[in-house]
């Protein structure tokens, strides 16, 4: 059987494998990343919030997404009825970047692996892995491609392969999501009505109820990306049978939508994801990290996937390379402690949203213009700043303001 020797393996080539790559080769560090499928190909998470800017800067891709005229995304717009509750990232209190991409994944994806490749990263696609077998931080990974199978052995693996969760599942890493079960169905279609200006580019959320919520993600091709996120029980009631017929009626629930979008013909068929929220028991053992999806994916709602993705991708890339050069790391505190507080910080908005009481500070009418800016600044990303009481206080910041709202 054929025979590899790196230093660093990394699974999976999205944006979070994509990062700790890049990272590790600018170290000088021997890394290869084996991907399942072959670029590009569909994935959803097509909104970024700013805190990405951060680690693709730091990755050195700023440059080469920018050359791709991806539709920019300064803020987002929440609707419910007749209320709009608008943010805008430079309102933000933490400092930062003040805008970031919405964007179809398949051409972003590839844009970061070509991106890569130039630079002599090796990348091998249609690679999937079939075992790993660890002998202290040491392993041996087995992969099988069109080629046949062979042997990669690696001081440290990442595992980046998102929903694949390639070591989770072979090292029995899973854990149940403290997250109700949800939902979502999701097309992209031709915007052939799509209105000039910002109203025709500016990311919405649409409240349908207090747990269905409609998304309208426009891209600068001219295609636009919907969705609809409820409870797992709400979509099994509405579901026609014809995925096409359940998404179109969907459409006609969002009363500010349905003109715009009704009766168009969708690219592909819709498609459904149950029950996405994912966890595992630890995020790090002897000889490997998880990252993004593969480690916790929480829900769709404030776009936080990518973000994770990315800050742990490039994380886990940095602690590695350390460790690969003799150092100890203790991974406890600098890798899995700083990320789950960022997760857990998202988690709270995540779980005040669908109690509604976020929502109700979004459309309340007399909260003030700073707890704006720092609810702002966590939407935007920034959920390691303390120095925002909407951070550091994340388990009752929300309720305590909802609470004494009239």
């Amino acid at each position: 059987m054929k025979t590899e020797f790196v230093d660093v393996l990394v699974i999976g080539a999205g944006p979070s494998g994509a990062v700790s790559a890049s990272i590790l080769h600018q170290k000088g560090i021997n890394v290869k990343v084996v991907e399942k499928q072959k670029f590009p190909r569909f994935v959803i998470g097509e909104s970024l919030i700013p805190r990405v800017m951060d680690n693709f800067e730091e990755a050195g891709f700023i440059e080469g997404i920018l050359e791709k005229n991806f539709e920019k995304k300064f803020g987002a717009r929440f609707l419910r009825g007749d209320e709009v509750c608008n943010f805008d990232f430079s309102q933000k209190f933490s400092k930062g970047w003040d805008w970031t991409w919405q964007l179809p994944r398949a051409e972003f994806d590839k844009t970061l692996t070509d991106i890569l490749e130039s630079r002599g990263v090796d990348i091998e696609f249609e690679t999937g892995v079939e075992n790993v077998v660890f002998n202290g931080t040491d392993s041996i990974t087995t992969v099988s491609n069109a080629e046949g199978t062979k042997e990669i052995h690696a001081k440290f693996i990442i595992d980046s392969s998102g929903y694949g969760r390639v070591l989770p599942k072979l090292l029995n890493l899973d854990a149940p999501s403290s997250l109700e079960p949800m939902a979502a169905i999701f097309v992209h279609l031709k915007d052939q009505r799509r209105p000039e200006g910002v109203e025709g580019t500016l990311i919405t959320f649409d409240v349908l109820t207090q747990k269905n919520w409609f998304w309208v993600i426009p891209f600068s091709n001219d295609i636009s990306s919907l969705g609809l996120v409820a409870p797992k029980e709400y979509l099994e009631s509405i579901d026609t049978g014809d995925n096409t017929k359940t998404f179109q009626n969907i459409i006609r629930q969002s009363d500010y939508y349905k003109e715009r979008f009704d009766g168009l013909e969708f690219l592909f068929e819709p498609r459904k994801i149950v029950s996405y929220s994912a966890a595992v028991n630890k995020l790090y053992g002897p000889g490997y990290a998880l990252t993004g999806n593969s480690a916790e994916f929480l829900d769709p709602v404030f776009s936080s996937g990518v973000c994770f993705a990315t800050e742990s991708g490039v994380l886990s890339a940095k602690l590695a390379a350390r460790q690969i050069q003799g150092e100890i790391i203790d991974w406890k505190t600098e890798y899995e402690d700083y990320i789950m507080y960022g997760v857990n910080v998202f988690r709270s908005y995540v779980k005040t949203w669908y109690t509604g009481e976020l929502q109700k500070l979004f459309f309340h009418p007399e909260v003030n213009e700073d707890i704006r800016r720092k609810i702002c600044a966590v939407l935007a990303g920034y959920v390691w700043d303390k120095e925002n009481p909407f951070v550091a206080k994340h388990d009752r910041a929300v309720q305590a303001v909802a609470h004494i709202l009239p």
